[in-house]
């Protein structure tokens, strides 16, 4: 298991050092470090701050916010973005922008487990522009070309 050593600074009262919840766990929970609890309307969107602020030993990572399987499945609480990036160099606090997809009211109180948090290594890319491209069996085709399954 390959390991990177991150400074955290808990930046609110009420935030908390993530922790893996198993050995083979991919990703760290965020957990809500709001001041009181927040309700996400229905089809409505909020920032949740997690009270923390991360600083990995190397620039060669990215932080990527994921959401939480059990939210996004049982109450449709997902990421208003999809995906969340936190760049090696960002110093500031970690806040997770959730959407409501489902049409009830969902509440968020502080501690609740909002997100996942993991670490990815970066590749930069040396662009060389060129006329054309090689050709590949797949080529031009996409969103669906290779079949419905």
């Amino acid at each position: 298991m390959n390991e990177i050593n991150v400074k955290i600074k808990l930046v609110r009262q009420c935030s908390s050092v993530p922790e893996y919840a198993t050995a083979g766990s991919a990703a760290v929970d965020l957990r809500s470090a709001a001041d009181s609890a927040i309700t996400i309307e229905p089809h409505g969107r909020a920032v949740i701050p997690s009270g923390i602020a991360i600083s990995p030993e190397t620039s060669g990572v990215v932080a990527i916010i994921a959401a939480r399987s059990g939210l996004s499945t049982k109450h449709g609480i997902t990421l208003a973005n999809g995906i969340g990036v936190i760049d090696s160099d960002y110093r500031g606090e970690i806040s997770v922008s959730l959407i409501n997809r489902s049409d009830v009211p969902y509440t968020i109180v502080p501690g609740d487990r909002i997100a996942q948090l993991m670490f990815v290594p970066v590749l930069h890319a040396l662009f060389t522009q060129v006329p054309e491209l090689d050709d590949t069996e797949r080529g031009t085709g996409g969103f669906g070309s290779t079949g419905r399954n």
